[in-house]
């Protein structure tokens, strides 16, 4: 096999080029919290994207893709089971502004199981997932779930936009650890992006090179 067809070979599994194949790093973690993930389009062809590895390393998730969502199929995908769906994003102090209607209460989630939630995801960058928000009006109607006080973030390969900004994988990982009240180890997969992390600094040229 000459190097030109080894750069074509792509992995079944990940569907990424075999030398940035993540799957050796993969260890399944079985989330209590239903994790829903949806993935503007430009992030499924970005090779530094996380979305895959966690839909991969996740094992009840879900994995979306497109910009604008049947509005039918977004809704069976949140709402199936009756789960209480949780939209993972931080609170806007822009909504009208910006056209989109302010989030209903957060419920108390003290007195739901793990079980009963459905954590939703939005995979972009800040500017499209807010306009993931605008042209798919249910995700409005989602109570919010934010984080605060994260560990630095490890994704050290794609430029941040705010000290505390971090890498989709990390932010689920986290969100369902605190949903779940930390039953469930999420170390396993934040391993696993760090080992994916490493991998594709090793592609990156030195200034000296």
């Amino acid at each position: 096999m000459n190097s030109e067809s080894f750069k074509r070979t792509t992995c079944d599994r990940c569907l990424r080029p075999a030398r940035t194949c993540f799957c050796a790093f993969i260890h399944q973690v079985h989330n209590r919290v239903e994790l829903v993930i949806l993935q503007h389009p430009d992030e499924a062809t970005n090779a530094k994207n996380t979305a895959a590895l966690l839909h991969l390393s996740v094992k009840n998730s879900q994995l979306y893709k497109a910009e604008q969502f049947d509005s039918a199929e977004l809704h069976a995908a949140i709402y199936a089971g009756q789960r209480q769906p949780l939209l993972l994003y931080p609170a806007l102090a822009d909504y009208h502004s910006l056209g989109i209607q302010p989030p209903p209460a957060t419920p108390n989630l003290t007195s739901i199981a793990a079980e009963q939630l459905r954590l939703i995801v939005i995979d972009a960058t800040w500017r499209k997932s807010r306009k993931m928000l605008y042209l798919n009006p249910i995700l409005q109607q989602l109570p919010l779930l934010s984080l605060s006080d994260t560990p630095t973030s490890i994704y050290t390969i794609r430029k941040a936009h705010s000290e505390n900004q971090l890498s989709t994988l990390e932010a689920s990982c986290y969100a369902l650890q605190q949903l779940e009240q930390h039953s469930i180890d999420y170390q396993p997969v934040l391993q696993a992006m760090a080992d994916f992390v490493a991998q594709l600094a090793a592609f990156i040229p030195k200034p000296d090179e």
